[in-house]
């Protein structure tokens, strides 16, 4: 009995020499474990990331698009790859980002028109809010109003002009159905009073075409696209839709001089695929920020757009704003793909 009670003491302090053993074991597996998964975040990306623009190639959203695609690769180290997917106004190439692995390595740069063009369809595969982790915000683009040359047309005053004493014969070029171009023409129209035709093209380069051409007299889309044709004399812009003059184009008056309170931008983001990790997330909106801050800025500012940076859930309250104040102006004016 002397033996039992002497060993109880040594049995129960072995136990909590056991259990501070144990206790010590897991908190330092789980110091170890800790800088895995950092260096596991740090590590993205470890291969080529692949961008889907859903145009051709030749427009401002490519443009935009390549620019980023550059600097992203230049600071990361690792290929950030642009692949145009056109067709279908953007849902085929939106498509393929939806399904692809949310794994970082394939994103979607878009337009505006990637949340507005849902609403004019009939059916889309996918829901822009569930099927999509928004990323980055990177730029807003005020609107040219660029107007065929020979055109007695020179600023919003003459157009309004020309356009009442030519009631529906003058055509306006729409680069895709439910852009911000298309909702800035159709906006123009109402509040200006116009009444003119609206003429549908598949992408931007080829409006441009006609309206240098004189097939089409007039055509609402980013100043990028019209900047050089301006500048060359080939066409004239005659206004642009942000709230204030666009620095690179000083002497072109804003609609609101003339129509108050006309107001009205497009805009580009950068996506991927629903559930995208939020260290992933992070990290690139993190890059696309880090980029926005290099001559990318200059660049962008000279050709009149307005950079954007700022975190992932800001981008999403934006989209969901956008998203409210374009369903409005498509439900009023009846925008339906045919």
């Amino acid at each position: 009995m002397q033996n039992n009670t002497k060993a109880k003491p040594e049995t129960r302090a072995a136990r909590r020499q056991s259990i501070r053993l144990g206790l010590a074991l897991i908190a330092s597996a789980g110091m170890l474990l800790a800088p895995a998964t950092s260096a596991w975040a740090q590590a993205y990306p470890s291969k080529p990331v692949k961008i889907v623009i859903p145009f051709p190639p030749g427009g401002t959203l490519d443009t935009v698009g390549r620019l980023l695609a550059q600097k992203l690769s230049d600071q990361t180290g690792q290929q950030f790859i642009v692949e145009n997917r056109a067709g279908g106004n953007g849902v085929i190439g939106g498509d393929v980002v939806a399904r692809a692995p949310a794994d970082g390595y394939t994103l979607l740069f878009n337009a505006s028109t990637f949340v507005t063009a849902p609403m004019t369809m009939k059916s889309v595969p996918y829901s822009v809010v569930k099927d999509f982790t928004p990323v980055a915000l990177v730029a807003k683009a005020p609107l040219s109003v660029a107007i065929n040359k020979k055109l007695p047309v020179t600023d919003v005053k003459s157009l309004m002009a020309y356009a009442k004493a030519n009631p529906g014969k003058m055509t306006f070029a729409v680069g895709s159905v439910g852009s911000a171009g298309h909702l800035s023409t159709e906006l123009l129209k109402r509040e200006g009073q116009l009444d003119y035709l609206i003429v549908p093209y598949k992408g931007t380069a080829p409006a441009f075409q006609d309206l240098i051409g004189g097939s089409i007299d007039g055509f609402i889309d980013p100043i990028l696209g019209s900047l050089q044709y301006h500048k060359s004399g080939m066409l004239r812009v005659v206004a642009v839709t942000s709230a204030n003059r666009a620095p690179n184009l000083p002497d072109v008056p804003t609609v609101a001089e003339t129509v108050p309170g006309f107001e009205f931008y497009s805009w580009y983001g950068l996506w991927g695929p629903a559930k995208l990790p939020a260290d992933v997330t992070s990290k690139l909106n993190a890059e696309v920020n880090k980029a926005l801050a290099t001559d990318m800025k200059a660049k962008l500012v000279e050709q009149g757009l307005l950079l954007t940076p700022g975190s992932s859930a800001d981008f999403a309250k934006f989209q969901q704003e956008d998203m409210a104040r374009s369903q409005k102006i498509i439900t009023e004016g009846n925008i339906r793909v045919e």
